[in-house]
Order: structure tokens, then sequence, then C-alpha cells
């Protein structure tokens, strides 16, 4: 089977009403709004519930029949959001966009952000309707416009994208492709400096199709993908259009889902984006951005407008949105394609891991070691100091630290820095001086030990390790508290759970590469257990074991195999289907492992804003992966963090943590991105 096939080309949650009418409908807006107040309830019915096209109709047979401009009435009755919204609506899809861009670049400033939203996304032919419009409305002539109101190579970008020239030919030359992929990597890469006018001429020109398999041999070329090359080569607002750009080739609906969860996800709303893009979007392919919210997000976009919007404005949207994807707990196809581009990325990415914390140049364990006693003697106690050199040496070199510490003084540099410190700060640099493997066994033990237990530590810990980690932190167990892991685990676990939690202890995953018969095997165990198999077989508790197995012992790159063999086996992604089919700590190790395998620092990074979400902050988590990961791949998660979230770690560290902690947290971190 081939890939799991592209959603039908228009997907809009709006259509043509059945039965229309456009002079009853006329009559029922002009009683809506007739007298004192207005029926703002069949006002959003009417308008909502019928196509762009019937619409304009509309406004014509209110005119004929009143000598009056609807939209203008609808102006004078309707107020904020709500009026915003209706009159979105009411406006040709060209006229619409026109006034959007209108608004961004009137006045003081510009609304980068609409401009890159809207040119990124938009099509040859919708292109030149907004060019048309926007002359037609202002009498002006935008490109003029936009050059007098942006410059340098975002400014060229958009006069380029303005064209609608994009090629549209759905015949590839594969020569042409792998040129382009040299010309990319010459102008960035390989430069010093950058060829913008590359970056510009190719992205801006060459059809979708022909970008789309730029994309793949740029990946498979310099093991990076071409977003990794826009960021570090580009800056500012050409960087975000660029990325938008890349974005829309990719996936045009996805690019929507994004904005829509950044335009509602924290406090606060960005209306004019939220709206925007409903009334652009509803007609097109609405139900693909649906689906594609509710797979990425584990959120239906229904529900997140739900709870973040009120009145009129709530229903209007609603209705614009068609359904509630949470209800009908569907996965569909558009979203089984997102989800196997997505392990498709992950199979031929080769990232290089890169942590903030590296090993101090000119180190000197002597000067640290008198520093620190110094910090640490008489009356109070230098912080300052303390946080400076332990975050900025390596874990190697702070245990010579310590042996020297110990050589001069006769002291325990661990027991004198708890006498001195405490709380959050004394948790984290505590653990900065643990060796890793003793820090992993010591969060393992406080994991299972009291009343309780944290799963969701022994889950993280267990299901990210590599197999020399594992073996390691089970050395240190043993010699910390004289006793196995393994052990440990059986007497505080039970179930599958503690098989799957054992089975990863052990250390014996696979190291090779993948195998396309036995991913195609392991994928049909995978399905049957799922219990999405069109031709369930075997004994479920055998099946079970075999589905363990599979998870806790194959190779990453295996994994990744089989993972793209089960979404072509069954149109399902395996994530989802696991959160769907499973539940309490079993189904979350299996998500664990599945998303460390797709990509591990964006696991981290999850892990990371979901400790500093909402009341409160989980400054157990946001010390244990702050402290294991800031020589490995802290640098990694950052890039993720600020690409999920659109704002940097250290922004949010900045914001939910204060004091000596808050500098120590920071002085890991490494940089604000």
């Amino acid at each position: 089977m081939a890939k799991p096939a592209q959603g039908a080309k228009h997907r809009g949650s709006i259509h043509d009403f059945p039965g229309f009418d456009p002079n009853q409908d006329a009559e029922a807006l002009y009683t809506a709004m007739k007298g004192f107040g207005s029926d703002k309830e069949a006002i959003l019915d009417i308008i909502t519930s019928r196509s762009n096209r019937q619409r304009q109709e509309i406004c014509q047979s209110y005119k004929s029949l009143y000598g009056k401009d609807l939209i203008a009435d609808l102006k004078y009755e309707l107020t904020g959001k709500f009026e915003r919204l209706i009159v979105g609506l009411m406006r040709p899809p060209a006229y619409c966009d026109a006034k959007e861009i209108k608004d961004a670049i009137s006045g003081i400033g510009t609304d980068e952000k609409c401009l890159i939203e809207i040119l990124a996304s938009r099509t040859n032919e919708q292109m030149h309707q907004l060019v048309a419009a926007y002359k037609d409305a202002y009498e002006r002539d935008l490109e003029a416009d936009i050059i007098g109101d942006t410059s340098g190579h975002f400014q060229k970008m958009l006069v380029v994208l303005l064209q609608g020239t994009r090629e549209e030919d759905d015949v590839v030359s594969e020569d042409l492709v792998q040129q382009d992929v040299q010309d990319l990597y010459e102008a960035g890469e390989l430069k010093w400096g950058t060829d913008e006018a590359q970056f510009i001429y190719i992205l801006g020109n060459r059809s979708k199709q022909h970008l789309r398999l730029v994309f793949d041999e740029y990946l498979k070329t310099t093991g990076k993908p071409i977003e990794a090359s826009i960021r570090g080569e580009l800056s500012g607002d050409f960087e975000k259009l660029m990325l938008a750009v890349v974005k829309c080739i990719r996936s045009t609906p996805e690019y929507f889902a994004e904005r829509l969860f950044k335009s509602m996800k924290g406090l606060g709303t960005r209306d004019n984006t939220l709206i925007r893009i409903m009334v652009s979007r509803s007609e097109l392919d609405m139900l693909d951005i649906r689906e594609i919210f509710r797979t990425k997000y584990e959120k239906s976009l229904y529900s997140m407008i739900k709870n973040d919007t009120s009145g009129e404005y709530k229903k209007s949207l609603l209705k614009l949105c068609g359904g509630d994807d949470d209800a009908a707990g569907q996965f569909f196809p558009e979203a089984a394609q997102v989800a196997y581009q997505m392990w498709e990325l992950s199979a031929v990415a080769r990232v290089e891991l890169k942590g903030t914390v590296r090993p101090a140049n000119d180190f000197n364990p002597d000067a640290d070691a008198k520093a620190l006693r110094k910090a640490m003697k008489g009356l109070g106690t230098d912080e300052d100091t303390i946080i400076d050199i332990i975050t900025h040496r390596s874990n190697a070199q702070r245990q010579q630290i310590r042996q020297t510490f110990k050589s001069h003084f006769g002291r325990d540099l661990m027991t004198d820095l708890k006498s001195e410190i405490s709380g959050d700060l004394a948790r984290l640099i505590l653990g900065l001086m643990m060796p890793p493997a003793h820090y992993d066994a010591k969060q393992l033990k406080k994991a299972m030990e009291g009343a309780g237990t944290d799963e969701k530590a022994l889950i993280e810990i267990l299901a990210t390790r590599t197999n020399a980690e594992i073996r390691a932190i089970n050395e240190a167990y043993k010699e910390d508290y004289h006793k196995s892991l393994e052990d440990a685990l059986s007497s505080d676990t039970s179930g599958h759970f503690r098989r799957i939690l054992i089975s990863l202890a052990t250390g014996n995953r696979e190291e090779g590469g993948e195998n396309l018969d036995q991913a195609r095997e392991d994928a049909q165990v995978a399905a049957e257990i799922l219990e999405i198999a069109d031709t369930p077989s075997g004994d479920k508790t055998s099946l079970e074991t075999r589905f363990m197995t599979i998870l806790c012992t194959r190779s990453y790159p295996h994994l990744r195999r089989v993972f793209q063999e089960f979404i072509k086996m069954t149109n399902y992604d395996v994530e989802h289907t696991i959160k769907k089919e499973m539940s309490g700590d079993v189904r979350d190790a299996f998500v664990a492992i599945v998303q460390s395998v797709k990509n591990k620092p964006l696991f981290f990074a999850d892990k990371l804003y979901k400790s500093m979400k909402g009341a409160g902050t989980d400054e157990k988590t946001l010390t244990r992966i702050m402290v294991s990961r800031s020589e490995i791949d802290l640098l990694n998660i950052r890039r993720e963090f600020i690409e999920k979230y659109d704002k940097s770690l250290h922004q949010a560290i900045e914001g939910d943590t204060s004091g000596d902690f808050l500098k120590a947290l920071l002085a890991l971190c490494g940089g604000e991105d």
C-alpha cells in the first residue's frame, strides 16, 4: 500500500444551504435588526449557515428590498468580536483578505504575522483575486503598499509570493530536485553568510509537489530538515515567513491548525487571528484542520473554542467549526497522513544531540574547591558563587572538585552543601553533584519509597535511557541501596505495568537497524492488540506479551519502521490508538516509549512545559529533567520547546520560578532562544 492518501481537495464545514431563498433571508435579517435591539441569534444562525456565494446574493436582495447596505446595517447593530466575525463572513473571500492586509499595514507599526499568514498560504488564483480586490476596494496597488511598509529580504519574499506565479505542474524533474537541494545547501550550510536570493527564488516559485520532494531529499542529503537550516541561516520576520511557506507546502491544514492552537493557548485569546482563520478556511479545509488539530493537540478544535470564547461570538465560531471531534472519537485519513510524515521525518533525521553544559575551559579543581569552601564558610552562604561554579562545570569536572575538596579540607562537599542550602535549590545543586547513574538511581528510589508511587518518574527515566545508561543505573542502584532495581520494581508495582518496567530496566534493547519483514509482522501484532486489525488472530495474552516485547526491546530505527507500517496497514497512528484503546500506567508507559522513539527532545520539552503549566510548578520534574539532560540534549529540547509552544524555555522558567532556584535553572538552560 502507498502512503495514506491526502484528503479531498475542498473539505469545508460550510456548504451551500439547501432550499436557499435570498429574499426570505434578507427579510429575516431586516426583521432581526428592526426596532430597539437586535436578534443576534437569528443573525448568526442565517449567516453562519450560508455559503459565501449565498451571502452575496442576500446582500443584493437586501439592497433591492430595502435600499440599504446589509454590511453597514450589521456594523451598526453589532459590536466587538461578534461584529468583526459576522462582517468578515459577509465579504467575498478576496475582499476579506484585502481588508485584513490593509489593517495590517495601516497606522503605526505593521502586523507582520497577518501578512505572513495570508501571503504564505494562498494559491495563485487566490493571490490574483486578492490583488484585484485590494485595487478595487482601496484604489491602491497592493505591491506598492507592501513595499512601502516592509523592507529587506522579508519584503522581497512577500513581493515574490504576491505575484501568484508559483509553478503548478505536477510533473517533477528529479534532476531539478537534486539541483535545488544542492543550491539550497550551498546557499546556507556551506556558505559563509547566506545567499538569501536562492531561498527566495526556490521557495517562492517552485511547485508544491516539487518542493515536497526537495524537502525529502534535503533531509536525506544533509541529515537536517529544511526548517532547521532556515532557523540557523535566516532571522527575524524573514525567517518566520520562510518557515510559514515551508509549513504550507508540507500541509496547509496543519499550518492553520497550529495557528489556531497558538491563538487560544495561554492567557488571553488572539481573536483577530482566530476570526481570520475561521472565516477564511470555513469553506476550504476546515474538516482537515479539525482532524489535524485533534491529532496534534489531543483535544478538539470545537472544545478549545468552547472553553476560550463566550456569547454569540462563541456560538458563531462553533457553527463555523462544524462539529466536535472529541465526541466523534474518530481518527481521519488526513491526520494519518500527517502522522506518517512525522514518522518518516523521524526515521531519516540525523540530529546531533547537544547539551547546554560543557567542560569548562582552563578548569582548575583546586581553585573551584577553595572558592566553594569560601562561599560556605562563616556566617551566611554565597549562593551565587555556588551556582556559578556548579552549573558551569561538566559532571566529570564536578567529581574532580568533590575529590579535591575532600583532599584539601577533609570534608565531604555534598554534606557541606546540604547544610548550607535548602529547598528547590538544594535539590538542583545536589543533583548536579551526583554522577548521572547515581542521580537516576536516587530518583527511582524516591519514586518508590513511602506511601504511593510516582509512576510518572519511573516511566520518564526507564522509557528514555539508553542501554548503557540503564546498565549504569542498575549498578548504581545496587551499590547505593544494596538491592537490585528489578527487585525494587517488583515490590512496588504490579501487573502489566510491572512487566513493562522490568523489561525496560534490563537494558537489553536491540541496537541494530530495521528489518522490513519483521516490522510488518510487528505492526500486525500492534494492530491486533489495539483491536483495529481486519483479521484478529491468536491468544490475547500471548499478543500482549509480544506487543510489550516489541516496544521494550526493538531498536529505535526498527520501531520507527514498525510505526510507519502500522499507519499504512490501518490508517491510524500508533500513539493516538494507544491513547484511545488503553488506560492507566500501561498506556502512559507505552506512549512515553513511542514519543521517545519519535523525538526524545520533544518528549522532554512536553514534560518541561507541563511541569510549569497552570497553577503551581512541578519542581521535582523540572529539576530532574534539567539536571539529567543538561549535558545530553538540553539544547535540542530548547529548540523543540520554542517551536511547539511559541516561547523559549528560558522565558517559561523565568515566568514560573524565582530566586536562586531561578538563577541556577537559567544557568543550566544556557541561553535565550
